[in-house]
C-alpha cells in the first residue's frame, strides 16, 4: 500500500495545479540567490516522492533527507540525486555543510518546530540560506490536515518569532496562494460549518483533476511570483519565507 500511495501522490505532484504554481513562484525566489562559486550545496529536507529534488537540481548540487525509507525506495525510482534517512531535529551533516536548505510542508509536522528550524540553521553555513514553506492561519484547518497529520498552521508572526530566534535573519516572508485565498477560506469554513462527514476524510488534491481548469488556477497561482517578489501578501493559504543564516 505504501508504495500505491507514493505512486498516486508522484501523479499529484507532477501535474496538480497547487504543486505546478508554487514551483514557479519558488523559481522567482531562488532566482534571488547570490551565485556560489563551485557551485551550491542544497539539502532538500522532506522530499517524499522526489519530485522536489528533481526541482531543486536546477539550482546546485542537491541532497535529499527524509524519515521515511519508503519514500526513498521509491524516490529512487524516478531521480538519481543523492538521498539519505534523517530526522529534521537531528540532521545527520556537520555544522555549516550546505549553502541552502529547503523544507517544504514540514515544519507543520514537528512537535518541535523550533528545534528543527534551529536545526536548519546549524546545518546552513553562515551567510547561507533556508526556503521554508507552511500552511496558514489555523481557521483553514481542514481535511488536508487531518489526511497529512499536521500539528498545526502558522500566522507570519508565528513563523518569524521561530526563524529569527534560531539565527536567520528574514530575506522574504510573505503569505501566498493569496489570489485564490477567497475561494479556498469560504470552501474550508462551510465544511466546518456542514460538520463531518461520515465516509473517509479526503484531501483536497482530489478536488481538481488533470484539464482547464487545472491549468487556470495553476496559471493564477504562479502569477503571484512576480508579486512576491515586490510586495508582502497581507494574506493567503500559505506561508512562505526565505532567511539568511547570520554570520
Amino acid at each position: 500500500m505504501e508504495q500505491d500511495f507514493y505512486a498516486e501522490y508522484a501523479q499529484i505532484e507532477d501535474v496538480h495545479w497547487w504543486f505546478r504554481g508554487r514551483r514557479s513562484i519558488f523559481d522567482r525566489l531562488l532566482a534571488e540567490l547570490p551565485v556560489v562559486p563551485g557551485g551550491r550545496r542544497i539539502l532538500d529536507i522532506g522530499f517524499a516522492t522526489g519530485a522536489t529534488l528533481t526541482f531543486m537540481s536546477a539550482y546546485g548540487n542537491v541532497v535529499g533527507m527524509d524519515r521515511s525509507d519508503e519514500a526513498i525506495k521509491f524516490a529512487r525510482t524516478r531521480c538519481s540525486q543523492p538521498m539519505f534517512i534523517g530526522d529534521i531535529t537531528a540532521v545527520p551533516l556537520h555544522t555549516g555543510a550546505v549553502d541552502l536548505v529547503t523544507a517544504f510542508d514540514i515544519l507543520e509536522h514537528v512537535d518541535d518546530d523550533g528545534a528543527a528550524i534551529a536545526e536548519l540553521a546549524r546545518v546552513c553555513k553562515p551567510r547561507g540560506h533556508a526556503l521554508l514553506t507552511v500552511p496558514a492561519f489555523q481557521f483553514l484547518w481542514g481535511n488536508q490536515d487531518v489526511v497529512s497529520r499536521h500539528r498545526r498552521r502558522y500566522t507570519a508572526r508565528d513563523l518569524r518569532q521561530r526563524v529569527e530566534a534560531a539565527g536567520f535573519q528574514i530575506r522574504r516572508l510573505s503569505y501566498f496562494n493569496t489570489l485564490l485565498f477567497p475561494v479556498i477560506a469560504a470552501v474550508r469554513v462551510a465544511r466546518r460549518l456542514r460538520g463531518g462527514s461520515n465516509g473517509p476524510v479526503k484531501s483536497d488534491f482530489t478536488m481538481t483533476k488533470p484539464g482547464l481548469v487545472n491549468d487556470a488556477l495553476s496559471g493564477v497561482f504562479a502569477a503571484e511570483g512576480a508579486l512576491l517578489t515586490r510586495f508582502r501578501l497581507p494574506v493567503g493559504a500559505s506561508l512562505v519565507c526565505l532567511a539568511e543564516r547570520r554570520a
